[in-house]
């Protein structure tokens, strides 16, 4: 296929993406994912990298011009919004890691607004490492900045407190304390100095949070007049002050769900009491101490090979890491890929030869744990406890139940196995490009593009 006839027939291709919000991904003649960006309007977006007048190299610089003229198919989500687009796309880019996306691969999290509730007095903070238990969040929010602002704006309304100090209602030592700045400017009502009864600081917070639930329209139009009366004033710095202000609630329009938007790596767990929980889910007589990870990778049928991944004690065990080469299967099928590493990783311990886990984690759905099962069955053994994790949703699949289990977002169990799955993904992959690259040099041997590497001893 000549260059011509692959962009007419993207252009034919871009031509039946919606005009809505979404994600895009290009990929390669091998189906690698090359990159992934968002769009507001997914045809126009696309559309314009194989636009005739199109100058990518000036407008996204040489590495974009240089995946432009790589790219065979163009996949696509849409999305709600935009900003679904955007939490989504980060949450692609981190997963895949395509190549040619710079940003949004590191392990950088979009922020949460976070009210504690176990306290006397609840704080409220801008945070990107919410706590697992005691809080309340709004978010993830787009803009970062937006949200501190945001957070500093209807400060002056409410007068919550932001620090992090221990305040309780029962230290009598408080009504000598003296408070900060952010009192004597009238932007709180200092709890830690006692000026303020726990019941009626509960109310302004209680206040908040259903601002927050809201479409907060009405602080806005308050703020609205207050910027019109301070222009008229003549006051132009206080009315600037006030836009910004009103331009930082907007920004909290700006955000997505807590529960559907998950951000797994903005969340720390205590290994313990992640085993904890998983014990008490899958009904096991006492916490797991060792479960192993199995995932699949393959581009399009090729290179296809298989992860497994150790964890003991809710850690990474690295000497227990293994990778699997595909032999028995072509194409791309993943539920006959997961048989063959199940029944060659397992077979040494229906023998006697090796320890089972405690937990088998299969990376998928309902199907990917079916395969995982059959391979038992095929080797006529009983194994441990069996179980797979489905990304989209998070749903845990379970043998011997019929429905799917699903966690709350910050529960200790559910981000053990987000762990495990995501490290199994991870490995996979590492090892698929390795294969890929060998494969791509040892083609350019023959074809005499490059030359063989240069064996010990000779001269």
């Amino acid at each position: 296929m000549d260059d011509t006839e692959r962009i007419e027939k993207l252009r034919d291709h871009i031509a039946l993406f919606p005009k809505t919000p979404g994600v895009y991904l290009m990929k390669d003649d091998h189906g690698r994912v090359l990159y992934v960006g968002k769009a507001k309007d997914l045809r126009a977006r696309v559309s314009s990298y194989f636009q005739p007048s199109a100058n990518l190299l000036a407008t996204r610089g040489p590495e974009i011009a240089r995946m432009a003229c790589t790219v065979i198919d163009i996949d696509f989500l849409d999305c709600e919004t935009e900003v679904d687009a955007l939490l989504k796309e980060s949450r692609l880019i981190k997963d895949i890691q395509p190549p040619f996306n710079v940003m949004l691969k590191d392990d950088k999290t979009f922020p949460y607004i976070e009210i504690t509730t176990k306290e006397d007095f609840p704080g409220v903070y801008v945070t990107r490492t919410p706590r697992i238990k005691g809080s309340k969040l709004y978010g993830p929010f787009s803009s970062p900045s937006g949200a501190r602002m945001a957070v500093n704006a209807i400060q002056k309304v409410f007068k919550y407190r932001t620090c992090e100090l221990d305040i309780r209602a029962d230290d009598e030592s408080r009504r000598f304390f003296r408070p900060c700045l952010l009192h004597a400017i009238n932007q709180c009502t200092a709890p830690c100095a006692d000026l303020i009864s726990k019941e009626d600081y509960k109310k302004d917070i209680d206040r908040f949070r259903k601002l927050m639930a809201s479409k907060r329209s009405v602080i806005v139009r308050q703020m609205t007049r207050e910027m019109t009366e301070a222009a008229d004033a003549r006051d132009f710095p206080e009315a600037a002050r006030i836009r910004d202000r009103i331009k930082a609630i907007d920004s909290l329009s700006l955000s997505g769900d807590v529960e559907t938007d998950v951000q797994p790596e903005a969340f720390f767990i205590d290994p313990t009491r992640g085993l904890e929980k998983l014990g008490d889910l899958l009904n096991l007589d006492a916490p797991p101490r060792s479960i192993e990870g199995i995932d699949i990778a393959n581009l399009m049928g090729e290179e296809t090979v298989g992860s497994l991944v150790c964890f003991i004690d809710g850690r990474p065990f690295k000497n227990g890491y293994k990778r699997f080469k595909i032999r028995t299967v072509e194409g791309s099928d993943d539920y006959a890929s997961i048989r063959e590493v199940v029944s060659r990783r397992y077979r040494y311990a229906a023998d006697g030869e090796e320890l089972y886990p405690d937990v088998i984690l299969i990376d998928g759905g309902l199907g990917q744990l079916h395969a995982a099962r059959e391979a038992f069955d095929d080797m006529n053994i009983q194994p441990p406890m069996v179980i797979s994790l489905a990304k989209r949703l998070e749903e845990i699949y379970i043998q011997a139940r019929s429905s799917p289990v699903r966690l709350p977002r910050n529960n200790e169990a559910l981000r053990l196995l987000q762990q495990v799955r995501d490290e199994a993904h991870r490995f996979a992959q590492h090892y698929h490009h390795i294969l890929r690259r060998k494969k791509t040099f040892d083609e350019d041997v023959k074809e005499g593009r490059r030359p063989p590497k240069r064996r010990k001893g000779n001269a």
